[in-house]
C-alpha cells in the first residue's frame, strides 16, 4: 500500500514540530491508540493500538523509529507491528512540514506492508481503512493544535472551507431576527 498527501496546518511550523514529536499528542491523535511511549532506545517509541479493517479486529503492539532528523523541518519513520492471528504490518514514512502565510504545510508518504488475515481482505478494503485512519487521524490534530494554539488556528484560514456569501439586507435582517441561527 502506498498513500501520500499534503494538509495545511493552522500552526507554526515549530509548533507542528513539537507536537508531531510528543506521544501525548500522537496517542491522542492515532486512531486507536492506547500506548506511544518513548522505547529503550532514542528516537524510538512502543505503540499499542486496536484496528478493525472490515470484519478483522486486532490489537497490534510495534514500534516506530524515528531516522533522518531534521528540525523542525522533516523526519523519517519507520514502523512494524505484531497483531497475533490478524497478522502484521510493517512500513516506512516520511513527514515534511513547509512554513506558509497560513501556518505550515506537512506532506507525507506512507509505503506499507501488510499479511495475515487483514492481507486476505484484498487491497481496496486495506486501502480504504488506510485512508479513513489518516483521515481521522488529521482531524484529531487539527483539533489538538486549535486547543493548544487558538490564536493561531484562529488567524489561519481553513483549507476547505468556501469563503461566506455576502448576504443582502434581507438575509441580514432575517439573520437579525433570529432566523437561519444554528442552534449547534
Amino acid at each position: 500500500m502506498d498513500m501520500q498527501g499534503t494538509r495545511q496546518l493552522g500552526v507554526t511550523q515549530q509548533q507542528a514540530w513539537d507536537a508531531l514529536n510528543d506521544p501525548e499528542v500522537l496517542k491522542k491523535c492515532i486512531p486507536g491508540c492506547d500506548k506511544f511511549e518513548k522505547g529503550a532506545q532514542d528516537n524510538q517509541y512502543a505503540v499499542g493500538m486496536a484496528v478493525k479493517v472490515g470484519p478483522v479486529s486486532a490489537k497490534f503492539t510495534g514500534k516506530v523509529t524515528l531516522t533522518d532528523i531534521q528540525p523542525p523541518a522533516s523526519y523519517k519513520l519507520a514502523f512494524e507491528g505484531q497483531g497475533g492471528v490478524a497478522g502484521f504490518g510493517k512500513g516506512a514514512s516520511s513527514v515534511s512540514l513547509v512554513p506558509n502565510a497560513g501556518g505550515c504545510e506537512l506532506a507525507y508518504t506512507v509505503q506499507a506492508q501488510v499479511g495475515g488475515k487483514v492481507a486476505q481482505l484484498g487491497q481496496r478494503l486495506i486501502d480504504g481503512a488506510a485512508k479513513s485512519m489518516a483521515d481521522d487521524f488529521f482531524k484529531r490534530f487539527d483539533e489538538e493544535m486549535q486547543a493548544r494554539y487558538p490564536v493561531a488556528a484562529a488567524a489561519a484560514p481553513a483549507a476547505d472551507a468556501a469563503p461566506a456569501p455576502k448576504l443582502g439586507w434581507w438575509a441580514r435582517f432575517l439573520r437579525w431576527l433570529g432566523f437561519g441561527k444554528s442552534t449547534a
